[in-house]
This record gives structure tokens, C-alpha cells and sequence, in this order.
């Protein structure tokens, strides 16, 4: 018999699981019609900062497709804010940042003492996880500190990262104390989630694969190490995910997490090996699949899972968000896959 313990905690500790645990990044927003109604009436951060509607946007996927983890609906530059800058959502061309960081003045004005500031969404996952009432794990989350710290110096995404290699290369010693107080602060808001009653945490680098194997190790693994530490420290998982970082995996994953998120761009069985065996695996769909005819999602999605063979301590997610022209019937068809499919769980 099965321990009462839900599915995707188990897999964090590379438990037996009764199926694979699924759950998507994304998976609460733009391609949702429930949150386009609301998106109508309230901006991006008008609904983070308002735990109610946080709470409602986070439960939307719950009923509507069977996942086996909520994530709380906020935003990863939300702690940015709590250390003296502003974002700016821009309808079309995602968020802004401002002032941009490039001086070693403006990194001595940041500040890492207002992390209290976010206390909206420790109040939306105690809304969130009332609802819940302990039927499925809550995902908290936090940014990485190199991908927190390009945005703030390229006030917003970049195609190159230009502005943020020349600050790492030129100002080392700004660098380290850019990156310190990242640490300071998503350590600190990570902590804030998981008191509010957050069950994992992940890490997001999303931006991490626009760096050198070399400038990865030298420059981010220290304090992408040290964050997830700290927030180990707090007694939940972490979940690591980065994006094209297939060339540097093996150092990435010194960085720590009891699970490391792979995209789309690796082979999971291969990619697992190089991670090692004493970490779970999430992963990896190609977020553009859900928009295939169902046949080759289908195929796509028996993929992944005939190649890690039930393997324990495998989470089923893309190997990025969804995009919003996703149809929802997709999304909620590649939940039913997972479940339903069968490789001879047994302990």
C-alpha cells in the first residue's frame, strides 16, 4: 500500500510513486480563459499583490486539470521591488526594470532588509493551501541570483546579456556584492514562503544558458550554491531548473537540489546519468508540443517516459512554460497521459 505522502514529495526523495507526478510550469495563466476574464480588470501585478486573486489564479488549473502541485501564482522580479527598483510589465514586450543597475553606486543602494515587503505572497499561499487542505503539495518559487541579476542590469530580457557579462567581467568585486545580496534576499523571501506553508521551492535560472561552462563555475555556481543551501536549510525540497545549460549540466548540478528541472533541449535518461543518482529528475516536454496534433503529443509524451523506464524520482513537466496559445484540452490530455500510463509500478 501506497504512504499517504503525495506523489511529487515522494519523487523529490526518489520514492516509489502509484503513477508519475505531473505538474507544468506556467500552469496558471494566459492560456487559461478564466484568467484572461480576470486579466481584463486587474494587471499582472495587481494580481500578484492581491492574495485573494493570487489564490484564485493558483487554484485555477487544480480543478480544472488534475495536477499533482499547485504553484502559487507571483512573479520572479516581485523581490526586486523589495530592494529599491520598479518593474513595469509592458503589454508585448514582457517586464521592465528601472533604474538599470551598472555601477557599483547603484549596487551599494540596493537594499536587503524589506523582504517583509513580500508578505503578499506568504498571505497567498495560507489562502491557497486552505483550499488545498493538504490534497496536493504548493510550489513556491524564487529566481536564481545570475538570472535576478541580469535582469536588473539589462532592465529587462536581453538577446545578448551584453551589459550583464561586461559588469561580471569588468567588476568582479561589484559582481560578488550584486550576487551577495541576491542571495540575502531570495534566501530570505524563500524562507518567507515555505513559513507561510510553500511544501518545495524552485530555483529558476532561466537565462542561465547564455553563459560559458567557464563563467557558469567561476562567476554564478557559488552563490546559486549558496541560495539553494539556505533555502535547504528551511527543511523543504528545491527544485534547480535552468535552461540551455546542457553543456555545463554536470556543473550546474553542483549548485545542489534534491531535483534538477532539465528543458527540452537534452534527452532525459542521458541528461539523469550526467546528473547523478542521488537527484530526482523533472522534465521534459517542449512546451511547443502541446500544440501538436494529439497522436504526436501523445508520442512525444511516451517518449520521455519510456526513456527513464520508472526510473524513481521522476516529476513529468515541460522543459519550460506554457506558452498562451496553448489549448487547454491539451494541457489537461497530457495530465491523463502521464497518469494513465503504466511502466509496472511496484515497490
Amino acid at each position: 500500500m501506497w504512504e499517504m505522502q503525495p506523489r511529487i514529495l515522494r519523487a523529490c526523495k526518489q520514492l516509489h510513486t502509484d503513477c508519475t507526478p505531473v505538474w507544468c510550469m506556467r500552469q496558471a495563466g494566459r492560456y487559461m480563459p478564466e484568467y484572461r476574464s480576470l486579466r481584463k480588470s486587474h494587471s499582472i501585478l495587481e494580481i500578484c499583490k492581491t492574495p485573494q486573486l493570487a489564490a484564485e489564479v493558483t487554484l485555477q488549473p487544480i480543478k480544472a486539470l488534475n495536477v499533482d502541485a499547485a504553484i502559487i501564482f507571483a512573479d520572479l522580479l516581485l523581490p526586486l521591488e523589495a530592494m529599491g527598483l520598479r518593474i513595469e510589465f509592458i503589454s508585448g514586450d514582457g517586464p521592465h526594470v528601472y533604474p538599470p543597475i551598472r555601477s557599483p553606486k547603484d549596487v551599494a543602494q540596493l537594499i536587503t532588509r524589506h523582504v517583509s515587503d513580500l508578505d503578499y505572497v506568504g498571505e497567498s499561499i495560507k489562502l491557497v493551501q486552505e483550499e488545498l487542505d493538504g490534497r496536493i503539495p504548493l510550489i513556491g518559487f524564487v529566481g536564481a541570483p545570475f538570472t535576478m541579476a541580469s535582469y536588473m542590469i539589462e532592465g529587462g530580457a536581453s538577446r545578448n546579456y551584453m551589459a550583464t557579462k561586461i559588469l561580471m567581467w569588468s567588476e568582479p568585486e561589484t559582481w560578488k556584492t550584486l550576487m551577495e545580496k541576491l542571495v540575502d534576499v531570495l534566501a530570505g523571501f524563500a524562507s518567507l514562503q515555505v513559513s507561510a506553508g510553500a511544501d518545495i521551492i524552485q530555483v529558476f535560472d532561466s537565462w542561465v544558458g547564455n553563459l560559458a561552462p567557464t563563467d557558469y563555475e567561476r562567476y554564478v555556481l557559488p552563490y546559486s550554491k549558496q541560495l539553494i543551501r539556505r533555502i535547504q536549510d528551511t527543511s523543504v525540497p528545491v527544485i534547480h531548473f535552468g535552461t540551455g545549460n546542457g553543456s555545463f549540466l554536470e556543473t550546474f548540478c553542483k549548485a545542489g537540489g534534491e531535483v534538477i528541472g532539465l528543458d527540452w533541449r537534452v534527452e532525459i535518461a542521458s541528461s539523469w546519468n550526467r546528473a547523478g543518482r542521488f537527484v530526482a529528475i523533472q522534465g521534459n516536454l517542449d512546451p511547443i508540443a502541446l500544440l501538436a496534433p494529439l497522436p504526436e503529443l501523445k508520442s512525444r509524451v511516451y517518449n520521455i517516459l519510456n526513456s527513464v523506464a520508472g526510473r524513481t524520482g521522476h516529476i513529468f513537466n515541460l522543459g519550460h512554460g506554457i506558452i498562451p496559445e496553448t489549448p487547454m484540452n491539451n494541457v489537461k490530455a497530457v495530465v491523463e497521459m502521464v497518469h494513465e500510463y503504466n511502466w509496472g509500478f511496484s515497490e
